[in-house]
């Protein structure tokens, strides 16, 4: 009865200081990214301080989730030392409840938090991603200052036996229309015979709709061409299954892009790293928890040791670093997905969990 009562004052605690952790750390997000976003963009035609106001609400909840395991690890802690400085965790030990009992509503806490972040903060943050990328590339056309997209290959096509790479800075519509395109022709050697520089680059139903565009041709002066079409065999499915940003996708949607991707032959590599990263986020939070409960639970009258603080602080750090770390190692596809996103939070786990152990029951 008393551990039953003592878990639910602990859990409304830790949450208590997670809501209030969260509701700063987004303001915080919001007005920093506010005054950069005003920075960049405040000079493009269509910006407003409204339209500002909602990009960047729109943003907010991506970065956030960034944040979520470092902030967990500061809930936890700061949690466990204030029970510890009023005596709590004393009275509650004396009353001869473990730390396993009474880390538990806090693992809880810590779990619950994930699977939130999973399911209702990533869709909103993808959602918000693709609207506002979709945003300021509307206000960069307007002011004809197209940026250059970081997530745009080179796509190749051999359509009708010419072979034809195109390039492009930004693109809109999940991919069916390029800007600032570049295309290059090929002769049967590998010889460029051709280069075409268009404003847009359109994806029809078996062509490309090139607008305002320049031909230029080895040996010959340029010419220029208000607008041409360009074979093709490449389906708009196919390029907004390889465009896809993973930060874009929902949580939800992660497993059908990955199969549809397949289907087309696309690497899916990055996309399923991103669903384990996800689907590990609420493990991964426990094992946050777990660190912080190793530096904090042991009484000091005055304050908790300085040192012992700090080195909860940069333990949790380095597993945050080393998770996105081998996130991006899972993305590139030098270790498998699975391997690389799973293996650091078990261990860490695992480790949090052999500490306490060795703290608490020698």
């Amino acid at each position: 009865m008393i551990a039953n009562t003592l878990s639910r004052y602990f859990f409304r605690r830790y949450v208590s200081t997670a809501g209030w952790f969260f509701l700063g750390v987004c303001g915080i997000i919001f007005l920093a990214d506010f005054s950069e976003t005003s920075r960049r963009l405040s000079g493009l035609e269509g910006y407003s301080v409204p339209a500002a106001l909602l990009f960047t609400a729109m943003r907010t909840p991506l970065i956030f989730q960034q944040t979520i395991p470092t902030l967990t690890l500061f809930v936890g802690m700061t949690s466990l030392i204030a029970l510890n400085r009023r005596y709590e965790l004393v009275v509650t030990r004396a009353a001869g409840i473990s730390v396993w009992q009474f880390i538990t509503p806090f693992a809880a806490g810590a779990l619950l938090i994930g699977l939130f972040a999973m399911l209702v903060v990533n869709p909103v943050a993808a959602w918000g991603q693709r609207e506002s990328l979709s945003m300021e590339a509307s206000w960069r056309e307007a002011s004809g200052r197209a940026r250059k997209s970081e997530f745009l290959p080179w796509i190749r096509q051999i359509s009708g036996g010419k072979d034809t790479i195109i390039g492009a800075k930004s693109y809109r519509e999940d991919g069916a229309e390029l800007l600032d395109a570049v295309i290059f022709h090929f002769d049967e050697d590998g010889r460029v015979t051709l280069r075409q520089d268009a404003a847009t680059a359109k994806l029809e139903d078996g062509y490309w709709m090139l607008t305002d565009v320049q031909e230029i041709r080895p040996g010959e002066i340029p010419s220029h061409v208000e607008s041409t079409r360009l074979s093709t065999n490449l389906r708009q499915d196919y390029l907004k299954e390889s465009l896809s940003q993973p930060e874009t996708v929902a949580f939800y949607d992660l497993l059908r892009k990955i199969d549809v991707g397949r289907s087309f032959g696309i690497s899916t590599k990055a996309l399923e790293t991103q669903f384990h990263s996800l689907l590990s986020l609420p493990v991964l939070l426990v094992a946050m928890t777990l660190i912080a409960a190793t530096v904090s639970l042991k009484f000091s009258r005055f304050a908790q040791s300085r040192s012992v603080i700090l080195g909860g602080i940069v333990s949790g750090f380095v597993l945050y670093v080393v998770t996105v770390l081998v996130k991006a190692f899972g993305s590139s596809g030098a270790v498998p997905p699975f391997v690389a996103v799973w293996v650091p939070v078990i261990v860490a786990t695992a480790l949090g969990a052999t500490i306490l152990l060795h703290q608490e029951d020698g």
